[in-house]
């Protein structure tokens, strides 16, 4: 019977691990070596929290293929380094300006904003050079396809442009569907690109790839619907991070559109259409129904 809190469990180790040995400066030099204060940055910016839910993901998807989950680690930490970038940047003064996260001085408040711009730029480098290198996958065309999909999925099309969605809309407001086309972007389309990398690991044919697509963007919506509401219903402390900011800066998101009952109706019924989705998978898509279960349960 599959165990989701031991697969999340050896999930996060197994990347704590490998992210651990790749942010090193001898595995970051280059034609040059890499200035220690750029992988210590990266480092607190990686390393020593963080539920790799993404990682888990890109394993989840291609077990449904019968991919090893070491055969999946590449792929995972590839999207984690994108992650973590993302927050790195996002906490910033001219983004969200955030002292505190994963209960810890965020990266420009422990080294300098300089620091913390290129310690999120030498990430996200990182991470298509992991998904290049043939370690992760044999076949070129499948590397190839793993460096698409993530490019697309946190780029101007993806999650990068799902930030600039979000400060216009703090700046000019935003109607209920440009809430969910911005989180979509935002949230959503790196949790999408982990599904469906760990689809194109695996070998899925289109059918199978269009079925975990639909699952990962409905899994998508459900993990920022749940943020919404933990936003404003968890503490600081439980969240390790600041809360109630939407609200104290009287930002619009589906929370404040729906109300409490009502997004927490929205999340269930969300959830419903990811499972749904898995039906022609049968228990091989436990890990995934687990998952998306996680993403509505959670308190943190």
């Amino acid at each position: 019977m599959y165990d989701f809190a031991a697969d999340m469990t050896d999930c996060a180790t197994a990347v704590e691990i490998a992210l651990g040995n790749q942010l090193s400066t001898a595995q970051l030099s280059g034609p040059g070596p890499a200035a220690e204060r750029l992988v210590a940055a990266m480092r607190h910016g990686s390393l020593a929290g963080g539920k790799r839910l993404r990682p888990l993901l890109v394993r989840q998807a291609a077990a449904i293929f019968q991919v090893p989950s070491d055969r999946a680690l590449a792929a995972g930490l590839a999207v984690e380094m994108v992650h973590c970038y993302s927050l790195i940047h996002d906490d910033l003064p001219a983004m969200d300006d955030d002292d505190l996260r994963r209960g810890r001085p965020t990266v420009h408040k422990a080294y300098d904003e300089a620091t913390a711009i290129l310690a999120g730029d030498a990430l996200l480098t990182q991470a298509f050079a992991l998904l290049a290198d043939p370690a992760c996958h044999p076949d070129p065309a499948v590397r190839i396809a793993l460096v698409t999909e993530l490019a697309k999925g946190s780029g101007g099309g993806g999650m990068v442009g799902g930030q600039m969605r979000d400060i216009e809309g703090e700046q000019g407001g935003f109607s209920g569907d440009d809430i969910s086309t911005m989180q979509a972007m935002k949230t959503g389309a790196l949790i999408r690109a982990s599904v469906r990398m760990g689809a194109i690991l695996g070998g899925a044919d289109a059918r199978g790839l269009a079925v975990l697509t639909a699952y990962a963007e409905s899994a998508g919506r459900a993990f920022q619907l749940a943020d919404d509401i933990l936003d404003v219903t968890a503490s600081a402390t439980a969240m390790g991070k600041a809360t109630g900011k939407d609200a104290a800066l009287g930002k619009q998101t589906l929370v404040t559109t729906l109300g409490i009952d009502g997004a927490r109706q929205h999340l269930n019924d969300t959830v419903a259409s990811a499972l749904s989705a898995l039906r022609t998978f049968g228990p091989k898509a436990d890990g995934l129904r687990a998952t998306a279960r996680y993403f509505a349960s959670r308190e943190n």
